[in-house]
This record gives structure tokens, sequence and C-alpha cells, in this order.
């Protein structure tokens, strides 16, 4: 070999050993930064996995309605002048003519008060609140004895007139001298479903604009003896002392009901809150507004009993729906129209009865001065009755007469 032949493959040796160090270290590269990659692309499916999304990513953002719907909700504070009796003969005209007033004998005149919620329903003054709000937990008062006073979210107080009470739904409503007030608007409360979000709006234990959240729980509760109409929605919003008389509002920012009263053991909040159907609340509001007091239709006094799988084998009847006549007056609408004691009725107006409360309810509702046909079973037998339906007030006035 000579030297340029020599010199020739020293050159092609020294390349080679260039050449393989480059690709020896850029696959070492390589290698790293598929590495780096993999760790890089593996961190956030590892943080994913281990880390809680954020416990308000999947719930609604009410902070709108709230701020649309609180200033059309009031503080109601309601005071009476009463007298604790010391003596039974307190009422006696006798004795009050001989010993006077005495307070040591007759006892005391006192103040009672009760604090709750009001939702303003018309921009001119009309507040809707609850009769136990405005007349307390007495059953019999006199509305010209009770001073309540009105507190609004722009912090005016304002005296209050009562324009009627409903002790039935346990309703009343109030009216203040003002105009331009912020409202809630009406909504459907026939259109809750269960599960549906709701806001509680009012001020509990005196801290004014309260708001608390929950879900409808159930709707049409009754026979739990909170009124004698009950047709409750339940909700698990809070309702504490307080909240009484204030605004059920869905999340479209509508007002579905009137608070009312929460079930309790302790006297604390056990996630069982009852409200007044918006559709049940705006008809009493409009009658009060309008005559002031609740016009219900009437078909006359009758003792109901709740069917039981023995009275219906005995009655042979198919099942248990339906009521049990025990009771009726002989001047009453129903017993002119055939009804008689031992009946078992199973519809009104084409509706299938359930229950006494809820027959209740649809002959309240029913129009005055209509006829409306009950079934009932008698002797194994469907008999349909047409009963004119009166006012409840009249039903009562020829009670009394008769």
């Amino acid at each position: 070999m000579n030297a340029r032949g020599f010199i020739y493959a020293l050159l092609l040796l020294a390349c080679g050993v260039v050449a393989g160090i480059v690709l020896t270290g850029q696959i070492r590269h390589s290698d790293y930064e598929v590495g780096a990659q993999t760790v890089t692309a593996a961190a956030p499916q590892t943080a994913a996995i281990t880390t809680p999304a954020p416990v308000s990513a999947g719930l609604p953002d009410f902070t709108r309605v709230a701020e649309r719907t609180v200033p059309a909700v009031a503080n109601i504070s309601s005071t009476q002048v009463v007298r604790r009796q010391n003596s039974p003969y307190a009422n006696d005209p006798f004795y009050r003519f001989f010993y006077g007033d005495q307070d040591e004998i007759f006892g005391r005149r006192g103040v009672e008060s009760s604090l709750g919620s009001g939702v303003i329903i018309s921009g001119d003054g009309y507040i809707l609140t609850n009769n136990h709000v405005v007349t307390g937990e007495r059953q019999r008062v006199s509305l010209r004895d009770i001073d309540i006073s009105v507190a609004l979210s722009d912090k005016r107080e304002l005296p209050a007139q009562v324009v009627g009470v409903d002790a039935e739904t346990d309703l009343a409503l109030l009216k203040i001298n003002a105009r331009n007030l912020p409202t809630i608007a009406w909504g459907d409360s026939s259109r809750l479903k269960v599960a549906e979000w709701v806001l509680a709006i009012g001020n509990p234990y005196q801290l004014s604009q309260t708001v608390t959240l929950g879900i409808v729980s159930a709707t049409g509760r009754n026979n739990i003896g909170l009124a004698r109409y009950e047709d409750f929605i339940q909700t698990d919003a809070a309702i504490n002392p307080g909240n009484s008389g204030g605004a059920l509002v869905s999340a479209r920012g509508e007002l579905v009901g009137i608070n009312t009263a929460i079930f309790s053991e302790s006297g604390g909040y056990q996630g069982i809150g009852f409200a007044v159907p918006s559709n049940l609340a705006r008809r009493i509001a409009s009658d009060l507004q309008q005559y002031h007091e609740v016009r219900r239709g009437s078909i006359g006094y009758l003792g109901l009993r709740q069917m039981t799988t023995e009275m219906a084998q005995e009655l042979g009847v198919s099942d248990t729906r339906g009521v049990f006549v025990d009771r009726m007056m002989r001047n009453s609408p129903t017993y002119d129209a055939g009804m008689r004691p031992g009946d078992v009725i199973v519809s009104f107006n084409g509706t299938a009865v359930t229950d006494g409360s809820q027959l209740s309810r649809l002959v309240d509702d029913a129009r005055i001065g209509s006829t409306v046909t009950i079934g009932v079973i008698r002797e194994g037998r469907r008999v349909d009755v047409k009963v004119p339906v009166v006012s409840s007030q009249s039903a009562d006035a020829r009670s009394r007469r008769e």
C-alpha cells in the first residue's frame, strides 16, 4: 500500500468514528426527549385522577336570580296588645261591672310580637305573608289591635294595614303606602318537578335578605296538620324561624311558593320545609284584595272517614279508594241532592277521590253557583249525585240558622 492509499484509509476510518459518535449522541438525546415527553404527558393524567374537581363545578349560578328577587322580600314585624288572664271571670260582664278593669283580678295587659317575612307582589305596595306572622299563635285576635311594620330592602320602615287573612291556608295580605316597589314574577307551581332547584328567601333570626338553596322534595303534601287546606311544596331549602312568609323562588327567578313552616322535632332545621304553592297563593291574594276574604265553594257539612280493607269488604266495594260518608246534616245541599250516610264518595266532577283532604280542596275550589257531579258507591252500585255549590259563608249561616 502506498502512502496515498494509507492516508485515504485513515480518513475513512476517522469519518466512520466521527459519524458513530454523532449518531450515538442523537439517539441518546432522542431517548431523553421521549422519556421527558412521557413523564410530561403522564403527569396531568395522574393529577386528574387524584385531584378532585372543584365543588362548584356542577352547580348552577344563582347570583343573578338572587339579585333580582332578594329586594322583593321584606321583613314583617307584628305586635299586639293582649290580656293575660288571671281569673276565670275575666270575661264576665257582671264581675267587671262591680270590680272594674282591675289588673290584680282580671290580669295584666301585655304585648306579644312576631317576626317573619313577606313577598311584595305588586309595585303599589301589596305584600303576601303568612297568617301566623300577622296574628301570632293565637287562633282568635282582633286585627284592629295589631300593629304591623314592614322593613324594605332599601332600609325604609313603613306601617302596614291588614287587607285580609285566611287561616285555612295560613296566608295574609298586607298593604303599605309605597310606589314602584321591586316585585317577583309569579311562576306556575304546577310545573314544578321533584329535584328541581329552588331558593328560599327571607330573614331568619332577623337577618335581612338571607338566601338558602335546596331542591323540591315533593309536591302536593297534605294531612300534615299545618292548615285545613293543605297542598304544600316540600323542600330541603332551609326555612328557619323568620323565613315564614318569604319567597320560594325557582331557578328561572319566578315566585313558586310562600314559605310557611318546617317539620322539626327539636325546634331546629331538619331539611323538611313546606311552602304554599304559588297558584294557590295567587288565588288567595286575589280574593283577599277584592273581597277582604276568601270565597270558597261548599256542599254542606260531611263527616268523612278514610276507607279501610275491612270497610271495603263490608260495603261490597272492590278497593279502598274513596271516602266513607259517616255523618251529614239534613239541611245541607248534599242531603237535598240525594246523598246519604253510608255512601262512599269515589269521584268529584270526574276526578278520582283518594282522601278527605283532597275532596275538601276540590269542593273549596269549585265555582260558587255551579253544579258538580259526585260519584258514590251505594250498596255495591255506582250512583251519580248532582250537587249545587254554594258559598262557604252562606252554608255556615244556613247551618247555624237551621
